[in-house]
């Protein structure tokens, strides 16, 4: 599974070493995460990486394969 992780701002390179298995990208205003997700427990486990860095989720969908 493909899925892709919108956070708001510009994430530091400190931040984004954080998430090794996510290839990331900056757009306007926000910081798009996306890559392969292994399983659900994989998915929870990006999420609570990003709450506990103080990351504001916008958005998580899951992208075509």
């Amino acid at each position: 599974m493909r899925y892709e992780i919108r956070v708001d701002g510009h994430m530091s390179e400190t931040l984004t070493s954080a998430f090794p298995e996510l290839d990331h990208v900056m757009m306007s205003g926000h910081t798009v995460l996306y890559g392969s997700v292994i399983d659900e427990a994989h998915l929870y486990g990006l999420l609570a990486r990003c709450r506990s860095l103080g990351l504001r989720v916008l958005e998580m969908r899951q992208l075509p394969e």
